[in-house]
């Protein structure tokens, strides 16, 4: 159990300091000693008012008209004054939450786009991370809100404590019991009943809540799945209308919420009983002080003043003290969401290396003009072999279609060339300083006007509406024409062969040097695809292209073919 803590700890502090110790340290320390700070000052004030009862209380006890109208004037200015600095406390504390969560979410996301890290998890075998958009948009925000409210709750009750407990231990005297016939002395007692009061509290209330730490993280991550399968069905409407599916999703997104009840009817439990417990402790709080300090007060050693300062001073320790048990629901998502951001964090890392250290692809980068691979093996993710010692040499303006039946590696041999499929060895010399593009089989269509749809991922200099309308109608587009500017989900307005033809309008933006297309004119007619690959050939001359298709057709605009079948053997064939 210390191990395990100690790890968590660990784990907790990892994420964390990467801030404080970033190049924003100094601005986030000056935000967080303004915070303690003014903490500080809230305790101090807090003191004061606590003094303040006791004359306030005596001059209505002695019936002191003007010293109560002096009593309320030094409350209204003390009760102006927390105001004030607990205004100030929670805007520092805002700034600092969104400065830190700005620069957390900019780590995160940059460290799960690099090295194509995104697509690394999706395709690795072994690796159950699952949702890292949720890690990123919610873990990171409530790692942030919860490690500084946790953490200044803490410093603050820890310094009310220290600041109340003097008070408390002064006004406490000594209580004398009869043991055995001997008088003993406890001093400060109601110190100590404040510590046992709170030590039993915290005691159960950790021994009751310790299973809501899975109960949350598991919660989290079945509202996620949840929400992944409504986001699918939506994406998929049209397929799915067509399959008539409704019946199966349904089954599938009951079968997902599901999982959230059952686990939400777990959690219910275990905070009903938690309730329970807070709840009471809360309630005999409030009148335990007025218990142990009566003793006191009756025998005249007190008066009505410091009976009340004690009541404050001992509702502000056992406070301090009850930290575990008022924060309890908190620590527990907490720990919760510590888990689920240090899981995505190590699974970012082991897909990064995993590939590195099982496999050898060596990519060279150099100034030449041929596209090669030398002994080169293509592997699926369980390692099952697709391609053994394949070596091939494209030169410039060279065509080359590569052909074969499904689940060959034709696919993954384009990915392999993109650099982008971790598991393959061997070495591939890529020119250096020449554009590369590849164009998948589905076009990605990002939720933009179609102007940035059409420039995606971005252009050198910008197009004229003159040059892209001369695009559109090569590419038969014409009709999107006047629709450039309008921002809808396009991915779902679009057919399939609208978007393949998106596509291609990137290529004649683009320009490239080397062209890759997997099964690019799949969705196209014969004549519409014949159109395209004439346009490509006299509009890109010197561009090498790399084509992926089944269709025989497609031999007409090639001048290599690369046959591959499913026993791993391939063969070059001059057409």
């Amino acid at each position: 159990m210390g191990n395990r803590k100690a790890a968590f700890l660990l784990s907790s502090w990892k994420i964390a300091r990467a801030y404080w110790f970033s190049e924003e340290k100094w601005s986030a320390w000056g935000l967080l000693l303004t915070v303690i700070a003014l903490n500080l000052g809230i305790v101090y004030i807090l003191v004061l008012l606590n003094l303040w009862q006791v004359s306030f209380y005596e001059v209505i006890q002695n019936y002191n008209y003007s010293g109560f109208i002096q009593a309320i004037k030094e409350y209204s200015l003390l009760a102006a004054c927390l105001v004030i600095v607990r205004g100030y406390q929670i805007y520092a504390r805002m700034i600092l939450h969104i400065r830190w969560r700005r620069w957390m979410t900019q780590r995160y996301l940059s460290d799960w786009l690099w090295n194509k890290t995104y697509y690394l998890l999706n395709i690795s075998v072994g690796h159950d991370m699952d949702n890292p958009d949720q890690r990123i948009s919610e873990d990171v925000e409530l790692f942030v809100w919860l490690t500084l409210r946790l953490s200044l709750d803490l410093l603050q009750d820890v310094v009310t404590i220290l600041s109340f407990i003097s008070i408390l231990w002064n006004l406490s005297g000594v209580l004398y019991i009869s043991v055995m016939g001997y008088h003993l002395p406890i001093y400060g007692y109601l110190v100590w009943a404040a510590i046992i009061y709170a030590g039993f509290g915290t005691y159960w209330t950790v021994r009751m809540g310790q299973p809501l730490v899975k109960m949350d993280f598991d919660q989290q991550r079945y509202e996620a799945d949840f929400r992944f399968s409504l986001m699918r069905l939506r994406e998929n409407a049209e397929s799915i209308a067509l399959y008539d599916g409704e019946k199966q999703e349904k089954w599938n997104c009951s079968k997902d919420f599901k999982q959230i009840v059952g686990n939400y009817l777990k959690i219910i439990l275990v905070r009903k009983r938690l309730m329970w417990l807070t709840t009471g402790y809360t309630q005999v709080s409030a009148v335990f002080a007025s218990l142990v300090a009566a003793p006191r007060y009756f025998s005249s050693h007190i008066h009505l003043g410091q009976m009340f300062q004690i009541v404050d001073a001992y509702h502000h320790v056992q406070t301090g003290f009850s930290f575990v048990i008022d924060s309890f629901t908190r620590i527990a998502h907490w720990r919760a969401v510590v888990n689920r951001l240090t899981h995505f964090l190590v699974s970012m890392e082991m897909v990064r290396t995993q590939s590195a250290v099982a496999y050898q692809l060596v990519i060279c980068k150099k100034k030449c003009k041929e596209y090669s691979v030398e002994n080169l093996n293509v592997f699926l993710p369980d390692d099952t072999p697709l391609l053994s010692n394949f070596s091939l040499s494209l030169h410039g303006a060279e065509r080359l279609l590569i052909m074969g039946p499904s689940g060959c590696g034709k696919s993954t041999l384009l990915r392999t060339f993109a650099g982008i499929w971790p598991y393959a060895s061997g070495k591939m010399i890529v020119p250096e300083g020449e554009k590369i593009m590849f164009v998948p089989q589905k076009s990605y269509m990002p939720l933009a006007s179609l102007r940035d749809i059409f420039q995606y991922p971005g252009l050198e200099k910008m197009v004229s509406d003159e040059e892209l309308q001369f695009i559109l109608i090569k590419c038969k587009l014409e009709h999107l024409f006047d629709k450039l500017d309008i921002v809808i989900d396009w991915g779902q307005v679009l057919s399939l062969g609208e978007q393949q033809r998106v596509a291609f309008v990137r290529v004649l933006l683009q320009k490239p040097y080397w062209l890759f297309l997997d099964e690019a004119t799949s969705a196209l007619d014969e004549q519409i695809e014949e159109q395209i690959y004439k346009m490509l050939i006299e509009k890109l001359s010197k561009t090498s292209i790399v084509s992926v298709g089944h269709r025989r057709t497609l031999m007409a605009y090639h001048q290599t073919r690369l046959q591959l079948d499913n026993d791993k053997n391939w063969k070059i064939i001059k057409m």
